[in-house]
Order: structure tokens, then sequence, then C-alpha cells
């Protein structure tokens, strides 16, 4: 039931969706140019999460080198860049038991990190957030960006924010407030991985014609107070091998941060076969591994979290202008697989963006001015330049395995400086991967032990998700019945296992199997947008506010 309301309207020179670090380093690149040129210019960030960081995870191991530009005085002004690197470890896990560690001279030199950070990255946004404030930026967290508003010739014109207040009919309840239409005339969506609007940008204006299908992996990620004789701030490890296979790539990592903290995670390439897999099971046994147990043991898991990464690199990078706008970091796929690192591309993305915004509205305050200067502005960067020498990485390791390819990567990256006249493609999309459960082996996994590995509903308390259950279910269905009639008997349901928070479950109701989503566990990773064999869930945003809230993941 649609809903038809009166909506306020508010207008502004550039409105940017969502308060990651792309967004506010727009926000902020955009402002520091007005203040230098003591021009006025009005400009909005909107973040679905109830604050700043509420829904921004990551590893994270943070390189300066968009930061330096966009402040060179970060130390002065206080950003929360505490630990650096100190020990950078990577290690291949041949079986539960097993590590062997790779010698620094073999090791990719993308994925070398000295010069970089241990960080929180919701942390860090916070941070950014006041520097936008204090130059002027309005910053409105609380409210989700619900559909795309185009003027009369076709062009972005803003957003609508989502109505508060609806049941699950659809219906107005008490305190019903309708979302407003926020104009601008340029509009940037920073949404992050795989964003709602963002997917509809790229399909609107065919965005993605010509290039590689977007790949995804699947970040899980917990925090943990660990013993004081145990904590070594800055200790890296990155890990290949157990308990994932050659069809099912990806890595684990553990950080050593400050406070005697430290942060482990597991990431799943969501171009897996096997239906029978479930990430956050897989997670739940790595930690078992002495590389990891002998750290975390005897400490206390403080906080939980998953998210989708978007990992196609610039093979399958879509293009990031069209009229009245510009989609920026992770919303269009700046991430660097090879340094498994998004948050430096993802500022740096932001910064040109507002260069070539501050540029159009300089130049035609009165209309709008076409922004495919932009994809010159990115390709002639050192952003371009970093994503085209990793073009190869992770094609290599889809064709050939974590060891083959990872030599391969080896040679191109070490030997060539990521220069090798040829490209490798990978043109098949994630959710095509699956074989079907019957010519899949299923996988038994062991039961939690509540030391080390838990459940998924005491994870999803851990973070701190919240979503008013009598309010529209934001996980929706192209055909209500498709998973009951065809992706059950295929492939055994696979979002039952594939989702990290237990959305997804098949119950029997009147002796008949039906599929139950549990929307109000959702932890807004994406991954059951990605990985549908049929692309039959679609996620939207919920009430702005809903979701996760992570305190310094």
């Amino acid at each position: 039931m649609e809903v038809m309301v009166e909506r306020e309207t508010m207008e502004f020179d550039v409105l940017i969706v969502g308060g990651g670090p792309a967004g506010l380093s727009a926000a902020c690149r955009l402002m520091q140019m007005a203040q230098r040129e003591e021009r006025q210019l009005s400009v909005c960030v909107i973040e679905k999460g109830a604050e700043i960081g509420a829904h921004i995870l990551s590893g994270a191991l943070f390189e300066p080198r968009a930061l330096n530009e966009l402040f060179p005085d970060w130390q002065q002004l206080g950003a929360p860049l505490n630990t650096p690197v100190t020990e950078d470890e990577l290690l291949l896990l041949r079986d539960g038991e097993k590590a062997r560690k790779i010698p620094a001279a073999f090791i990719p030199a993308p994925m070398h990190n000295e010069g970089n950070y241990v960080i929180s990255l919701a942390d860090f946004c916070r941070w950014l957030a006041r520097q936008a404030e204090s130059l002027g930026v309005d910053i409105f967290p609380g409210f989700a960006a619900a559909s795309i508003l185009y003027d009369d010739a076709g062009a972005v014109a803003g957003v609508t924010t989502g109505d508060m207040g609806l049941n699950a009919k659809g219906e107005e309840k008490p305190g019903f407030t309708p979302g407003m239409n926020l104009q601008a005339k340029y509009t940037l969506f920073a949404e992050g991985c795989r964003g709602h609007l963002g997917k509809q940008l790229i399909a609107n204006y065919q965005l993605d014609a010509g290039s590689d299908p977007q790949h995804y992996a699947l970040g899980i990620k917990e925090l943990w107070d660990i013993p004081p004789e145990k904590s070594r701030p800055g200790h890296v490890i990155h890990a290949s091998g157990w308990p994932l296979n050659d069809e099912t790539s990806g890595g684990s990592f553990l950080y050593h941060t400050e406070n005697n903290q430290v942060v482990v995670g597991l990431i799943v390439d969501l171009n897996y076969r096997n239906p029978w897999l479930s990430p956050f099971d897989e997670f739940q046994r790595m930690k078992h591994h002495p590389a990891f147990s002998e750290t975390l043991s005897g400490g206390k898991r403080i906080s939980y979290g998953a998210r989708a990464i978007t990992k196609g690199g610039i093979n399958a990078l879509p293009k990031m202008h069209f009229p009245g706008g510009l989609l920026i970091g992770c919303d269009a796929g700046t991430l660097n697989f090879a340094k498994i690192k998004g948050s430096h591309t993802a500022m740096k993305s932001g910064m040109l963006a507002a260069e070539a915004v501050y540029q159009a509205l300089a130049a035609t305050p009165d209309e709008k001015r076409d922004l495919s200067d932009f994809a010159q502005a990115f390709s002639d960067s050192w952003l371009g330049e970093e994503l085209r020498q990793s073009r190869n990485f992770g094609p290599l390791l889809h064709r050939f395995g974590t060891v083959l390819g990872g030599a391969f990567n080896y040679i191109e990256q070490n030997w060539f400086k990521g220069k090798l006249p040829f490209t490798l493609h990978d043109r098949k999309a994630d959710n095509l991967q699956l074989r079907s459960a019957k010519q899949s082996t299923p996988i038994s996994y062991p039961k939690p032990d509540n030391q080390l590995s838990f459940d998924k509903l005491s994870s999803v308390y851990l973070a701190n998700t919240s979503h008013d259950e009598d309010q529209p279910c934001h996980l929706k269905l192209k055909d209500a019945g498709l998973s009951v009639r065809e992706t059950l008997p295929l492939f055994a349901e696979p979002a039952q296992r594939y989702c990290p928070a237990g959305v997804y479950e098949i119950i029997t109701l009147e002796g008949k199997p039906k599929l139950q989503i549990n929307a109000q566990n959702c932890v807004h990773c994406k991954t059951c947008d990605i990985k549908d064999p049929f692309q039959n869930i679609v996620w939207t945003a919920p009430e702005g506010g809903s979701g996760p809230n992570y305190p310094n993941m």
C-alpha cells in the first residue's frame, strides 16, 4: 500500500548520500575549496545509520595517503590513527593445526603494510564528520535515502528520504513522519558496497556497459578484549588457506590494536560454489586454529559485525558519472583488492568528485554541467594508476587458486610492478557460480563452544542491531514463491547459510516449507542482494536509524 503524502523540500548545492570515508572526504574537500575562494556553498550529508559510524565496518588497516592530502595536519587535529603497524605476517594455513609463515621477500608488494595504521574505521569516520561540520557541512544521521529524484530531463535531482512510522502493512502509525525531498544541483552517492540506489543508477544509465560483472566478498569481524600479556599493538597477521579451499577463496586476519584489544575476521569471496557453505560457520571454525586461538583464548568477544566488500577492481568499475551526479567509493567499487584496502581509495574518489563538482558549480552556476571530465581526472590520478596495477590480482586468485595465483601475483606485482601487457577478466557473476545442492558435498560444522566460537543470534546481539518489527520489511522478494519453488530444491536455499545474521530460514507451515525472513536481525551486509542465485532478494533501506550500531568497528 503506497502512502501519498505532502513532503517538505530542502535544497542544497551538493547532496551526499552516505557518511563513510568517500562521502565525508568529498564534503570536506568541497568546503575547503569554497573557503579558500570565499564562496558560499551548501553541502549536506545524509547517513542511514543512527549516527556517523554506526554502519561502518572494516578490518581496518589504513593507508594514510589520501588523508595526507585532505588534512596534512591530521595529527594535530587528533585523527584517531594511534596504532602504527609494527609487525606484518602472512601465513598459509595448511589445515586446522599447521601454519607456514611466508617470507617477507615473497609477499606481493601491495600486501606489505609498513607505514599503515590499525584503526577503527567507525571512529575515523566520526572524526571526519567533526572536521566536515567545522567546515560548515550539514550532516543528518538517521535519514535513509529511499528513492532517487529525477528532473524533467532525466537527470538526478536529489533523493527522497524514507517515511518514518509505517506499520508492516505500509499504513501510518501514530507519530508518522513523511520523508523529505532533498534536492541538489549535484548528488554524490557514497552508500558503500552494493548501495541500493547506486544499483538503480547503474541499471538506469547502463553505467556498467562494457565492464566485467562486479565481484564481492563477505567480511565477518569480531572485536575482542584480550589479556594484557598477549597484547602486541601494531602486530598484523593475514592468512590464507584453511578453512577455505581453492574453489572458496578468501583470507583471514588478526590485528592487534590499542587498549589490549584485537580484531579478528574472515573474508569469503562470494564466487564460492558449494551452496552448503556457511561463511559465518567457517569463521567460527577458523578461530580454533592455533594462529588465532593462542591470542583469543582467555579473552572476551565484545562486538560482531559483517559487511560485503566490493572487490572487482578496475575491470568491474562502472562509469561513475551520470547526469546530475557521481558514484564514489565502494558504491562504484574503488577498493584495491590487492591491498585488501578501500578506505584510502574511497577517500581519494570522494576528493576527486568534490573537485569535479566544484568546478562545475563555479563554471555554470545556473545550469548543470556535464561531469564527464571526472573520468579522465580519475584515470590520471594515483588512484587510477593504483587500480590499474592491481587489475589482475583477483582474476589470478580465482583462476589459479591461493598458491599458484599468489605466486603469479608475486611475480606481477614485485617484478613487473603491475605492468604486464595483458589483462585477465572474470566475467561470471558471483550469483551464477553455485553448483546444485545435489552436486555438492554438505558441510558439517561443529557446535560453538561459546569460548572461541558462537552462534548467529548471540553474534547479532553484539552488533547492537535494532529494527522496529512493525515496519515494512526492507528485504523484498520479486517473486514470493520462488524460494520454495526453485531455490530450495535446486540449491537447498543457501540464504539460510550465506546470511551471517540468521535473517533467512526455511520453516514448515501446515506441512509445507516456507521462507521466513527475520528482517529484525539484518546487519545490512547486502550479501543476500548479491549471492541469491536468481537475484530474487532485493535489499532496500529500512527506517532511518535502523540496523547495526557499531561502537568502534
